[in-house]
């Protein structure tokens, strides 16, 4: 059933599930995994002149040190990459150019006014991808949140 995964990651703790459960699927069936990473072009462009190349290698080194990650946390070999650019584009480009089955993705599961305030690179995935895209939602926050009120 899946053949290609594309992992997109930011190397956010968002993300961290969403590896999980891709690395799990691509065990399961088999399937070749590709880790991609974006470096926001809009985030470099729009950071002062004076700072933007040392912004451009930081968010470059992020990129790498999230797909080394993910190439550590399994036996499976995985085909990273890093693009620079818009991440929804780019994610959905890649998935074209490998012929990808499915892209998974972290969501921080944010909802309501503060999902149109801050913009959801996974939800212009889902709806500009090509293909199936699975979002895992992250957790660690949400029991965080119940174990503080509880207190």
């Amino acid at each position: 059933m899946f053949e290609t995964i594309l992992i997109a990651t930011d190397g956010s703790d968002s993300v961290r599930r969403a590896v999980a459960v891709a690395l799990d699927l691509a065990d399961r069936f088999d399937a070749t995994v590709h880790a991609l990473s974006i470096v926001d072009a809009g985030e470099v462009d729009s950071s002062p002149e004076a700072v933007s190349e040392q912004l451009r290698t930081a968010l470059s080194e992020q990129a790498d040190a999230a797909l080394t990650s993910i190439a550590a946390s399994t036996d499976q070999p995985v085909q990273t990459a890093v693009r620079e650019g818009r991440p929804a584009t780019e994610i959905s480009n890649y998935a074209r150019e490998v012929d990808a089955d499915m892209v998974a993705t972290g969501t921080r599961g944010r909802h309501g006014e503060n999902r149109f305030l801050i913009g959801s690179v996974a939800e212009r995935v889902v709806r500009t991808c090509p293909v199936p895209v699975l979002t895992v939602r992250q957790l660690e926050a949400a029991a965080e949140n119940s174990e503080a009120e509880a207190a």
